[in-house]
C-alpha cells in the first residue's frame, strides 16, 4: 500500500474506533438513549471524518514537500477509512438492545484497534503484543474516561 494511503487509513481506522467508542459510551452512560447514541454516531461518522480529513490534508500540507496528489491521497483515505469505520458502530445500536449494542462495539472496536496494531508491528518487526497492548491500553482508557464522565454529567445534569 502506497504511504499516503497506509498514514489516512491507519489515521481514520484509529480515530474511527477511538472517536466513536468513547462517544457511544459517553452518550450511553450519560442518556441510556438509543437515538442519542445513534446520532453521536452518525455525526462522528460525517463531521469528525470530515475535521480528521482536513487535518490530515493541512498538516500533510505543512511538510512542505509539494506533492499535491499524495495530499489528497491521505485526505481521502482519512476521510472514508473514518467514515466507514465509524460507520459501522451503528449496526449493531441498530440491530440490538443498546445495552448489548455498547458491548459488541467495544469488542469490535478493540478487534479493529488490535488488528491494524498487529500489521504495524509485523510491518516494523517488533514485538506485535507491545504495539497491540499500548493501543489497546489506550482504547480502553478513552473507553473508562468517558463512561465515567457520561454518568458524572447523568448525575449533575439529568
Amino acid at each position: 500500500m502506497r504511504t499516503p494511503l497506509k498514514v489516512g487509513f491507519s489515521f481514520g481506522l484509529t480515530s474511527g474506533v477511538i472517536t466513536t467508542l468513547g462517544l457511544m459510551v459517553g452518550l450511553h452512560a450519560g442518556t441510556h438513549s438509543m437515538p442519542a447514541v445513534l446520532g453521536g454516531i452518525l455525526t462522528i461518522a460525517v463531521a469528525d471524518a470530515m475535521s480528521d480529513a482536513l487535518g490530515i490534508h493541512v498538516a500533510e500540507e505543512s511538510k512542505n514537500h509539494g506533492n499535491t496528489h499524495e495530499i489528497w491521497e491521505s485526505t481521502l483515505a482519512t476521510f472514508a477509512a473514518k467514515f466507514v469505520i465509524a460507520g459501522t458502530f451503528a449496526i449493531p445500536v441498530l440491530f440490538l438492545p443498546l445495552d448489548l449494542a455498547v458491548v459488541a462495539s467495544l469488542i469490535w472496536g478493540l478487534m479493529l484497534l488490535a488488528v491494524l496494531s498487529y500489521s504495524l508491528a509485523r510491518a516494523q518487526r517488533v514485538p506485535p503484543w507491545k504495539v497491540i497492548g499500548e493501543h489497546v491500553v489506550i482504547g480502553i482508557a478513552v473507553v473508562a474516561m468517558t463512561h465515567y464522565l457520561g454518568q458524572w454529567v447523568r448525575m449533575t445534569f439529568g
